[in-house]
């Protein structure tokens, strides 16, 4: 800007003007001249931790192993350990691999049944509704789960 108002011996307001740029967006940009772009660089965040915190947390989970990470957050700040939020404490322990200590049964849902092989293995209760002139009764059934035979069945007015 300097070299074109010099050239141009016009004052810079008018050249802004003319470019379509406010005076306060010139001087910012005069201020920050030959400094590194960092408008897009990661800004610190207070919920950010420190290497020292997340050591103190690890070292305070390896001393009460037993308890959950709700836990271990009222705890830390009981003992003046450190003051972090439960889920800083749940990505800490979670980064670190801590919180699949506990091995689990597979759940069995979705897996669907397993048809028995033989007569009288598996029995099935099946109740439904009958309608009978106008009349609803109920029809208790049990099946057998190999053959889907009656096994017997009662039609009743009430459970």
């Amino acid at each position: 800007m300097n070299r074109w108002t010099g050239r141009a011996e016009l004052p810079a307001k008018r050249l802004l003007g003319w470019l379509g740029l406010g005076a306060s967006k010139f001087h910012d940009w005069k201020r920050r001249y030959g400094q590194v772009n960092e408008h897009n660089g990661k800004v610190p965040r207070d919920a950010w931790l420190a290497d020292w915190e997340k050591r103190a947390i690890l070292d305070f989970h390896e001393r009460h192993p037993l308890d959950g990470y709700r836990r271990l957050t009222f705890m830390m700040l009981d003992d003046d350990v450190v003051a972090v939020s439960s889920p800083s404490v749940y990505r800490v322990l979670k980064q670190a691999g801590r919180l699949d200590r506990r091995s689990f049964a597979p759940s069995k849902k979705g897996t669907g049944f397993v048809q028995p092989l033989r007569p009288h293995e598996h029995w099935h209760v099946d109740v439904s509704y009958i309608n009978l002139a106008g009349t609803f009764y109920f029809l208790c059934s049990v099946l057998d789960g190999c053959s889907r035979y009656i096994v017997h069945w009662e039609l009743r007015e009430t459970m």
